[in-house]
């Protein structure tokens, strides 16, 4: 037991855990500042989907409305940012505190250090989803009886992995250019809008439409609102999850390691 949490990195994961809730812990404020808007944030929706009526029913997949629909694709949008935005920032701050070169200076691997940042920002981030979800069923009585909620976990975890290879590379573009947050959110946000999150795919001109089926928040949103409506169907959307994460996860790793390595060289580690 002790070699296998040695090889999975426990012990530092814990410890990057512990230190950035303290953190969190500290700016109560925000956290319920960021609760509340997050409400008011989908409380706008539901309003919009009002406007409607009826009319939002077509091409919204198993989802009843559109409000329906929309929730759905913000809680996974949260799980995505946390995986890719929240991390590239989080390494950003280390960067801009000083505290990145002591922190590599501990017997920390590179992959501990870039999945230890991301693992505060997705648990919030998962909390967040579900205060969500309870909105949706208790304020619209959206009928949830057929949903696979192992299913939708399923997806949720197999979306923050896929997502994570993108965070990882982000974070090694950040150690080169420094601001590589500003790319990874535009990227964030188009892969957003072709997988379906605001709206169906189906609106999407022809061309854009084919690119969106090579985007894996396509499969992220599909797979997550067929598990809340459907029940079943999401086996194909968590495989191809599975399989953008098993390629591209040890390209981004070696890429981040590579990129550690050249700011370590040029000592550009806490340049800002």
């Amino acid at each position: 037991m002790t070699s296998l949490r040695r090889i999975l990195g426990l012990k530092n994961l814990s410890a990057i855990l512990r230190r950035d809730f303290a953190v969190r812990r500290s700016y109560r404020a925000y956290l319920w500042f960021d609760l509340i808007f997050g409400v008011i944030n989908v409380g706008v929706y539901f309003f919009i989907s009002q406007t409607f009526g009826e009319s939002a029913s077509k091409n919204i997949d198993d989802a009843p409305n559109y409000f329906a629909f929309v929730v759905v694709g913000i809680t996974i949008t949260l799980v995505i940012q946390a995986s890719t935005t929240e991390m590239v920032r989080a390494l950003r701050q280390e960067q801009l505190t000083g505290t990145l070169e002591a922190l590599l200076v501990q017997p920390v691997k590179p992959r501990e250090l870039s999945v230890g940042f991301v693992l505060l920002p997705v648990g919030h981030a998962m909390s967040r989803a579900a205060v969500y979800l309870l909105i949706l069923v208790f304020v619209s009585h959206v009928n949830v009886a057929d949903a696979t909620w192992a299913g939708f976990t399923g997806i949720l975890v197999a979306t923050g992995l896929a997502m994570l290879s993108i965070g990882i590379g982000g974070c090694a573009l950040t150690l080169l250019v420094k601001h590589g947050e500003v790319l990874v959110g535009m990227l964030i946000l188009g892969m957003g809008l072709l997988g379906g999150a605001l709206f169906p795919v189906d609106v999407l001109p022809n061309q854009l439409d084919v690119l969106s089926q090579l985007v894996p928040t396509r499969y992220a949103f599909d797979g997550a609102r067929a598990a809340v409506y459907g029940g079943s169907g999401l086996g194909g959307d968590f495989l191809a999850l599975a399989a953008f994460s098993v390629i591209t996860l040890p390209i981004s790793l070696l890429l981040f390691q590579r990129a550690l390595a050249a700011a370590r060289r040029a000592g550009s580690l806490n340049q800002y």
